[in-house]
Formats: structure tokens, C-alpha cells, sequence
């Protein structure tokens, strides 16, 4: 499926959220304690699984490419600027956070946080961050 590229105002106002997270003025915000947070939880958290992390698959906290079974896999650099993305598997639009919740469950055999959880924004905040500077393409490909 192609992708697709937002409206100059909304992408605008989601490059102005990522610019957001990357300002020094962060540096004591909720927003700032919230990408911690989620940047720990993408490195450490098993989510009481099978003893592995997001960040085993997806090395180096995500900005570069991982490896699962032997298969190198797109780093998560743009995952926040790519979501909601068409997944011709589920037959149906998913967002980022349906994504991350299939990771846990799926790659970590975890328990994912529940949607709407301080958990998963932070997560989903952290992946926003790593994102800084890359072009809205909702629906694009991982690179």
C-alpha cells in the first residue's frame, strides 16, 4: 500500500510536538521525564516475559538496525513519523501504540502496558523523540 503524506498543518503541529522533545527548555518538563522513562522501559523492561527487551531486537535503543531470527530489521528511527500504518497481516490500521503492545506480547511474550497507561505513552514518547527531524510519511516504510 502507498503511503501517504499528511497535510502541511497537521504536519506542522506533529513537527512542532517532535521539536518539542528535543528543546533544551525540556530538559525538567513531564514531556523530558516521560522520554526517560520510556527510554528505560525500552531498555531494561522484560515486561515479564521471556528475559528479553525491546532493545535486544532493536539495538541501540532503536536508532539503528536490530536483528530478530537471523533477519536484520529496520531501526525504529521513524517509526513515530510512519504510524498509523495499514498492516496487510491484521488487515486493518494500526498506530504505534497497537505496535508496541504486539511487540511486548509477541517478541517479548510479555505482559504489554494497558492502553492508556503512564507506560505505554512514555514508551510511545520515547520512540516520538527518537523521531526528531524526520519527515511526517504516515504510512511510510521503517527505514
Amino acid at each position: 500500500m502507498p503511503s501517504f503524506r499528511i497535510p502541511a498543518t497537521a504536519a506542522a503541529f506533529g513537527a512542532a510536538l517532535l521539536l518539542a522533545a528535543a528543546t533544551p527548555a525540556m530538559a525538567a518538563s513531564p514531556l523530558a521525564k516521560a522520554v526517560t522513562h520510556g527510554e528505560y522501559l525500552f531498555a531494561h523492561a522484560t515486561f515479564g516475559g521471556n528475559g528479553r527487551t525491546c532493545d535486544t531486537c532493536h539495538v541501540g535503543g532503536g536508532k539503528m538496525p536490530g536483528k530478530v531470527g537471523g533477519h536484520t530489521i529496520p531501526s525504529l528511527i521513524n517509526a513515530a513519523a510512519i504510524f498509523p500504518r495499514y498492516n496487510m497481516r491484521a488487515h486493518k490500521v494500526v498506530t504505534l501504540e497497537d505496535q508496541i503492545v504486539h511487540c511486548i506480547q509477541g517478541g517479548l511474550k510479555g505482559k504489554p502496558p494497558a492502553y492508556g497507561s503512564a507506560d505505554l505513552t512514555d514508551l510511545t514518547a520515547y520512540l516520538g523523540h527518537i523521531a526528531h527531524g524526520q519527515p511526517m510519511d504516515i504510512g511510510g516504510k521503517p527505514k
